[in-house]
């Protein structure tokens, strides 16, 4: 993979071999956890000067996409767990950034995928979309918060659907690739109920049982086997021969 970035130096570097932990990059691709959130700052519109910072390609398009500034902007103000800041600073960005470019070469293999294009297939997927912009109201706490940071940040309700059909697309293409294939074995369904319950069964505390855990551990480890393969799996792509990352303007 090449990460090539264009300053005024012209100089290009490598970012061959990047391994990293990422699930805390996919929370926005599962169903958005219940936090609550206030707004400190009075209302009113932002407007986001944009400038296109990046662009991303796996080889699997003619054309790279392409992330602005505003696409930084945006997702950072969509995370209900992250402050809300009028300027976030260049740690945030760059965070930002990188998770815009996992999403977008995942996005980029979703799309070799040939979709059902019947009425009933896109009504499905609308209402999906629709369902996952309640949870993000629903986890910002309310549809008015989240209304107001759209217009601290100049993102339009037009907008924000094509981000949740992007990520709706990206969820259901991990789903495919890799929730169906995973197994969770006796042995290790038992080894996690010791790791967790062991300690406490002399502890006074009521314990639960192996059956009555077991569903919340399985869930558990599930959870924890996709993160692994998400992982691995971007590692691969970023890796893999025709992906190019072209930093246009640094963050």
């Amino acid at each position: 993979m090449k990460v090539k970035r264009l300053l005024e130096t012209q100089r290009t570097h490598s970012r061959n071999g990047h391994k990293t932990t990422r699930r805390v990059r996919w929370l926005l691709l599962l169903p958005f956890a219940l936090l609550p959130f206030d707004l400190c700052a009075p209302s009113q519109a932002q407007v986001v000067a944009d400038k296109t910072v990046a662009s991303v390609t796996n080889g699997s398009r003619a054309t790279p996409d392409l992330i602005t500034y505003s696409d930084l902007v945006w997702q950072l103000a969509l995370e209900p767990n992250r402050p809300f800041v009028e300027r976030p600073g260049s740690k945030e960005l760059s965070e930002s950034l990188q998770r815009l470019e996992d999403q977008l070469l995942i996005l980029q293999e979703a799309r070799k995928l040939p979709t059902a294009d019947t009425p009933e297939a896109r009504k499905e997927f609308d209402d999906a979309v629709k369902s996952k912009r309640d949870e993000l109201a629903q986890a910002l706490g309310s549809a008015a918060r989240l209304q107001e940071r759209m217009m601290r940040v100049g993102l339009t309700s037009e907008q924000l659907d094509a981000i949740l059909r992007d990520r709706v697309t990206v969820e259901r293409y991990l789903d495919f690739r890799f929730r169906s294939f995973v197994l969770i074995g006796q042995k290790e369904l038992t080894d996690r109920y010791n790791q967790d319950y062991a300690s406490q069964r002399n502890s006074g505390r009521i314990v639960p049982t192996f059956e009555q855990a077991r569903s919340r551990i399985e869930q558990e480890l599930t959870e924890e086997k996709i993160a692994t393969e998400i992982d691995t799996f971007v590692d691969t792509l970023r890796d893999q021969p025709g992906t190019e990352i072209v930093i246009l303007s640094p963050v």
